[in-house]
């Protein structure tokens, strides 16, 4: 096991990426939502792919940067769900359950940049 996958926010942000890939299969035809759903995509999946290079990095703030990227992606993740239910675009249970996964992802995102930052600064 590479060790970004023991990581629980790694583990939240694969399963906030599958459901972001149900979530655009939900989206209504009629529209045209084929920016949003590929906006989606491609921020779900920087998620998981930035936790797990930062976990990958030998230096503090390396890793600081890729869990920020990953923070700002599931950031976005967010107004992206927001749009969609504005839109009356996709499947409202599949945006609540979104919308919660991404506040653990980004509690422990914001924690672990902060306690490397700490840790730095401790030196």
């Amino acid at each position: 096991m590479l060790s970004h996958e023991k990581l629980d926010v790694y583990k939240l942000s694969i399963a906030f990426a599958d459901l972001a890939l149900k979530l655009i299969a939900s989206f209504r035809n009629g529209k045209d939502f084929g920016p949003l759903a590929d906006q989606l995509r491609r921020a779900a999946i920087s998620v998981p792919l930035n936790i797990a290079e930062g976990s990958g990095r030998f230096t503090d703030p390396d890793r600081v940067r890729f869990f920020s990227i990953a923070r700002g992606s599931a950031m976005e993740c967010g107004a992206i769900l927001d749009i969609a239910r504005l839109g009356e675009t996709a499947d409202e249970e599949l945006i609540d359950q979104g919308k919660a996964l991404l506040r653990r992802i980004v509690a422990l995102l914001t924690r672990m940049a902060g306690k490397t930052a700490e840790h730095r600064a401790s030196r």
